[in-house]
C-alpha cells in the first residue's frame, strides 16, 4: 500500500515488546494495529510512535486488527503542555471512543491537523476543537439539526434543550435561547458569547455517542480548573 498519513490517537503495550495502537489515518480513518517490537529499547520507531506526531504508516491484514509494517515521521511534533496538552488528549479520546474502525474521515482528519496547530495558542483553542467535535457528528449522521423537534423553525424568545433522539431541540428549561441557537446554526461558534453554548450543544450531540463512561481528559481538565481556581485565593 501506499504510506498513509497518519496520527497516534492510543498506544499500550502488547505482549513483551509490542504495542497496541490506534491511529487516526486520511483514507482509512481509525485503524487499529499491533505495531511489532517497537517497545524494545533499541527501536527507532518508538519514537516515531508518539501521540500528536505526524506519521506516514503501512499496515497489512484483513481484520479488524492489523499488523504495523512502516512507521516514518512526515513532520514536527506538536509540542502541547498544560491546557492545551489535556484538549489534545481530550481529542484523542473522542476520536478512539467514537468512530467505527474503518470508517473513511478525511474531513475529520483536516480538523484533526488544524486543531494540532492550534492547540498552542490559547485564544484558537476552543474554535477549532467545536469544529472538530461538529465536523466528527457530521461523518457519524449526528450532527445537531437547528431546528425544533417537529421541523419548525427556532423561536428566538423561546428555550430550547437538546434532544437526542431527532437530533434537534424541544422547549425546555434552562436550555439555550432560540436566538443563540439559531446564530451557532451559522456555524461560527468562535463568535463572542458563543463559546459556552457551543460546547454545551456539542457535550449534549456527543453523549449517545460516547455512552456512560466518563472521558478520562475531560475529569483531568476539570481538575486542572479546580487547581487553578484554588491558587487564585
Amino acid at each position: 500500500m501506499t504510506p498513509e498519513p497518519a496520527f497516534l490517537l492510543h498506544k499500550r503495550p502488547y505482549r513483551e515488546a509490542s504495542a497496541l495502537v490506534e491511529l487516526l489515518t486520511l483514507h482509512h480513518g481509525r485503524v487499529r494495529a499491533v505495531a511489532q517490537g517497537v517497545q524494545r529499547p533499541g527501536s527507532r520507531s518508538r519514537g516515531r510512535l508518539q501521540p500528536f506526531a505526524p506519521l506516514h504508516v503501512t499496515w497489512v491484514g484483513e481484520g479488524e486488527l492489523k499488523r504495523l509494517r512502516l512507521m516514518e515521521s512526515r513532520g514536527a511534533v506538536a509540542l502541547l503542555a498544560g491546557e492545551g496538552l489535556l484538549c489534545g488528549l481530550y481529542a484523542n479520546e473522542l476520536l478512539t471512543r467514537a468512530l467505527p474502525v474503518e470508517l473513511p474521515v478525511a474531513e475529520v482528519f483536516a480538523f484533526y491537523t488544524s486543531l494540532l496547530e492550534a492547540l498552542p495558542r490559547p485564544d484558537s483553542r476552543a474554535g477549532a476543537l467545536r469544529c472538530l467535535e461538529f465536523s466528527l457528528l457530521e461523518a457519524l449522521d449526528a450532527a445537531p439539526r437547528f431546528i425544533d423537534a417537529e421541523g419548525g423553525e427556532l423561536d428566538p424568545q423561546a428555550r430550547y434543550v437538546y434532544d437526542a433522539t431527532s437530533c434537534a431541540f424541544r422547549p425546555g428549561q434552562p436550555g439555550l435561547d432560540g436566538r443563540t441557537l439559531r446564530l451557532l446554526a451559522a456555524g461560527d461558534w468562535a463568535a463572542p458569547g458563543l463559546a459556552g453554548p457551543a460546547k454545551a450543544v456539542a457535550r449534549a450531540a456527543l453523549a449517545p455517542l460516547l455512552g456512560a463512561r466518563p472521558l478520562r481528559s475531560r475529569e483531568l481538565m476539570r481538575q486542572l480548573a479546580e487547581r487553578r481556581r484554588g491558587g487564585s485565593h
